[in-house]
Parts: C-alpha cells; sequence; structure tokens
C-alpha cells in the first residue's frame, strides 16, 4: 500500500536496518530460542550500528534525533525478519523516554552512554503476580533510610528480566499515599539482595528473555530515583501512549507480513485440482483480510504521525494497541486456517507468528483496559 508517513532519510535507515537484521541477527534466532534469550553481542553490535538510543543526545553517544519513525523503521523490519526475541523495541521506545525524560545529567553521564552502545541492558519492571494492568494496585516498597531506599517486592513477566543491567523499578515510597506514593528507582545488575527467578517459559517469543525479579532489602542509592519522589505514576501515565503506540505499530506489521505470505501460499497451493486462491471463500477471506489491514495501516500512521507532532491523545494510543493487535491475531489466526494442517507446523512463519504475537492483546495493558480508558475519555 502507499504510505505517506515516512521521508527519504527514513527509507534509506530502513535499508540500514533491513542489513543488519538480515546479516546480525537472522541466522542466531534459531540458537536464541533454544537458548532463551539473544547474545550480548547482538545488543553490542546494534549499538554500534546506531540502532539503540535513536533520540538520546549525541553528547552520550546517541542519535540525537527525536523522530518516533526511526523506531517504527525497526521495529518494522524485525518484524518482517521474524525476529521477535531481540529487546530494542522496549529499550527503544519504552525505556528510553524515561532516561531522556526524568535522568539528572549524572545520571545521563552515568547511563546512557551505555545504554546507547548496547553495554547496557534496559527494562522497566511494574507488573506483580498480583497487580498487573492496575498499577495502583503495585505492593513493592522502596522506604527511605537516610541516602538510600530500602527495596521490598516481587516483579514477574519482565521483558529483558534476565539480561537486563538496568532496571526501573516502580515502587511505593509512601505505602500510604495512594499512587502519589508510587516511584521510579533504577535498580543496576550486582545490587546486593537483587536477585532474578527463572527464565519464564512463554509459549511464543522464545528468545525474549522473561524474568521474576526479586528485591531483599536491596539498598538503592538515593541518587537513583529516577524523578521525583512520589511522581511514579504520573511519569507512567505520560509514557504509556509511547509503549501502546510501539505495541501497535508491532501488530499491524505483523498482519501485514503474514498475509503477504498467505497470499503466496494461496498461489501456489492446489486443491482439486487448483489453486486455493481461486475458491471463492479464500478470496472473499483475502479480500476481507486485505481491506482491514490496510484500514489498520492508516489508523496506525495517523497516530505515529501525531505522535511526532506532540499530538498523540491517550485515547487515541489506547485505541490502536487494542484494534491493532486485536486485528493481528484475528489476521493470523485465519491466515493459519488457509494454510491448512502447514499452518500448524512450527517451521512455517503463520505458525511462529501466531505464538509470537498473541501476547499483544495482554502486554501493555490489556484489550479490557484499553476500551474501559477510551470510554472513562467519553464520559463515562
Amino acid at each position: 500500500m502507499r504510505r505517506e508517513l515516512f521521508e527519504p532519510e527514513h527509507e534509506a535507515f530502513r535499508d540500514t536496518v533491513r542489513t543488519f537484521v538480515t546479516k546480525e541477527l537472522v541466522p542466531h534466532v534459531p540458537e536464541w530460542e533454544e537458548a532463551g534469550q539473544v547474545s550480548r553481542q547482538a545488543w553490542r553490535a546494534a549499538g554500534a550500528q546506531g540502532l539503540l538510543g535513536f533520540a538520546v543526545d549525541d553528547e552520550f553517544g546517541g542519535g540525537g534525533v527525536d523522530d518516533f519513525r526511526f523506531n517504527v523503521v525497526f521495529n518494522e523490519e524485525l518484524v518482517a525478519a521474524g525476529v521477535s526475541g531481540f529487546g530494542s523495541p522496549l529499550h527503544n521506545d519504552i525505556v528510553a523516554p524515561y532516561l531522556m525524560n526524568l535522568a539528572n545529567d549524572e545520571q545521563k553521564r552515568r547511563w546512557l552512554p551505555g545504554f546507547c552502545s548496547g553495554e547496557l541492558i534496559s527494562a522497566i519492571a511494574m507488573t506483580e503476580p498480583g497487580a498487573g494492568s492496575d498499577l495502583q494496585g503495585i505492593r513493592t516498597t522502596a522506604i527511605r533510610d537516610g541516602d538510600e531506599y530500602v527495596l521490598n517486592g516481587q516483579k514477574t513477566f519482565i521483558s529483558n528480566g534476565i539480561m537486563s543491567d538496568l532496571v526501573i523499578v516502580v515502587a511505593r515510597t509512601d505505602p500510604d499515599a495512594g499512587h502519589q506514593g508510587i516511584s521510579l528507582l533504577v535498580v543496576e545488575r550486582d545490587m546486593p539482595g537483587f536477585e532474578r527467578g527463572r527464565n519464564l517459559d512463554k509459549i511464543g517469543q522464545k528468545s525474549q528473555d522473561t524474568a521474576e525479579l526479586f528485591f531483599h532489602d536491596v539498598r538503592v542509592p538515593a541518587r537513583n530515583l529516577l524523578g521525583e519522589e512520589g511522581q511514579g505514576f504520573v511519569y507512567l501515565m505520560q509514557n504509556l501512549p509511547q509503549e501502546r503506540l510501539s505495541i501497535g505499530v508491532a501488530a499491524i506489521a505483523s498482519a501485514t507480513k503474514i498475509l503477504e505470505l498467505t497470499k503466496d501460499y494461496c498461489r501456489e497451493r492446489t486443491a482439486f485440482g487448483r489453486p486455493i486462491g481461486k475458491f471463492q471463500n479464500t478470496r472473499f477471506e483475502l479480500a476481507e483480510m486485505a481491506t482491514e489491514v490496510e484500514i489498520g495501516q492508516v489508523f496506525a500512521d495517523r497516530c505515529v504521525r501525531d505522535h511526532v507532532r506532540g499530538e498523540l491523545s491517550v485515547e487515541h494510543a489506547a485505541m490502536a494497541k487494542w484494534w491493532l493487535s486485536e486485528l493481528n491475531k484475528r489476521v493470523i489466526d485465519r491466515c493459519l486456517q488457509l494454510h491448512g494442517g502447514f499452518g500448524y507446523m512450527t517451521e512455517y512463519p503463520v505458525a511462529k507468528a501466531y505464538l509470537d504475537s498473541r501476547v499483544q492483546t495482554i502486554y501493555g495493558g490489556t484489550t479490557e483496559i484499553m476500551k474501559e480508558i477510551i470510554g472513562r475519555s467519553m464520559g463515562f
């Protein structure tokens, strides 16, 4: 389809990204999926190529270009290549804004160069066993003790959890202040009392390390407080729209890719002496999906343009997240059906996409929560 989102510099960047992904990532996907995590060499290679920290000031080793369209290009190319476990979207799209906008000068000098080079892998720890989409329900505490916070609690389903060197932890610094008592602390690798549980065994995204994190009297220096104490919930609400847009971008890219592969399959696969694409039911299925995917891409691109201009609303980000992730789930399921028995075989991309994409309607806020946000914005 014709898209008007990108400028020539974005398409030139796409060529660079595609070459990098093809050379440095794709050949290693099977071994990474077996190991349950990617290699640190891949992160360092991405950093050397300038693919980490696009918007970070160049004085810290970043690209110095605050244009989310570069993030979109990178994410689309990862999806197109079937690389579902490399955690750069989390690093670039979700964690980077916290460090760029909230870190003080000393923190930026300490963390951002490694963040951009791939030497410091990042994560953000929100979800707990008893608190997912309801961030006000978190129970992890960080109680001030002199020049330190004493951190206690547990997090789960944390992407980059095993490999991360910097973890932004959402914790209660004032247990009695409701959402006004939530703060953000940066926990660094090997701090005493910080332990990682098992690398969780998921049905998809096998090479994305996803872990449980435990904090037992971790003494976090007060200089690792990100932003102001008690403002953590506000910061989360400010940054969640970009996270949700990032998920939507990946979802529509996945739907587009799998639909294209399915069209090719329907041209080649024969039944009863003719390609299955010649059957009316198949054509109708493909026609419906092609229409929905094109509509979805137009809306996704509109949201990206709004975001680049600083105009993306919370409700439109929620619309993009739930609609595009549900569309992707629906398209992949229908495409798998058109593949017949072959669609159930893991060597076919449609099967891998079926498993990898299922979580998109859950993480970043469930579909149900997205609808609740939209409904409240309508005055209900």
